[in-house]
C-alpha cells in the first residue's frame, strides 16, 4: 500500500501508523453502544474506564430514565448514564438478561456553572456502553458529517461526524461535550 493509499484509509493500524505520519491522526477509544453500532470519542476526553456492578450504583429519583444513579469514585460522585436510553437506542434494563456489571467509559468534563460568571465545575460523567473495544488512531481530515436520513432527531446532536473503515464499517464519533451539556443542573 502506498503511502498516499494509507493516507486516505480511514482506519489505520500500528503496522502503516509510522508510513502515514502520526501528526495527522488522533487517537479515539473505540466501544459499540450496540453490538453492531460502532462509537468513538476522543482520547483526550477520557479519564478512565470501569466495570461497575449495577448493585452498587444508586439510583437518583425525578431524572430522566437515562441517568442511571451515581457511584461513588475515588471519594467523588461520578453520574452514570445510560447512553443507549440518552441516544433513544436500546436502554440496559431492557435487555432480555441484562448483565450484573456494566462496562463505562469516564468522561474528563467540566461544565459551565449556571451562577452567571465564567465559572466551571468539574462532572465525573460515567457512559454505560455495550463493550469497549480498543484504541483507534483516526485522520480528522476524513471526519464525514452525518446524513440526515441516517440518524434520528434524537441521535443528531450527539454525533460529530463518521468515518468509514477499511472493511466499510461506520465508527461514530460522539460528541462527549454534547452528553454533558444534557445532565440535569
Amino acid at each position: 500500500m502506498t503511502v498516499n493509499a494509507l493516507a486516505n484509509s480511514q482506519t489505520l493500524t500500528p503496522e502503516n501508523l509510522d508510513a502515514v505520519g502520526r501528526e495527522q491522526l488522533d487517537q479515539f477509544l473505540k466501544f459499540h453502544l450496540l453490538p453492531d453500532m460502532a462509537a468513538v470519542l476522543p482520547v483526550e476526553q477520557l479519564t478512565e474506564i470501569l466495570k461497575i456492578p449495577f448493585a452498587q450504583i444508586t439510583p437518583i429519583p425525578h431524572l430522566p430514565t437515562w441517568v442511571m444513579g451515581v457511584y461513588n469514585w475515588r471519594g467523588d460522585v461520578l453520574w452514570l448514564i445510560d447512553v443507549g436510553d440518552l441516544l433513544g437506542l436500546s436502554p440496559w434494563h431492557q435487555q432480555e438478561q441484562p448483565p450484573s456489571t456494566g462496562s463505562f467509559i469516564v468522561l474528563d468534563a467540566c461544565r459551565q456553572k449556571n451562577s452567571g460568571d465564567d465559572a466551571f465545575e468539574q462532572l465525573p460523567l460515567g457512559l454505560l456502553v455495550d463493550r469497549i473495544e480498543d484504541i483507534e488512531w483516526l485522520n480528522t481530515d476524513h471526519l464525514q458529517s452525518p446524513v440526515n436520513a441516517m440518524i434520528t432527531d434524537r441521535l443528531a446532536p450527539f454525533i460529530g461526524g463518521y468515518w468509514l473503515d477499511q472493511r466499510g464499517d461506520m465508527l461514530t464519533l460522539l460528541d462527549g461535550d454534547a452528553i454533558l451539556d444534557r445532565m440535569p443542573t
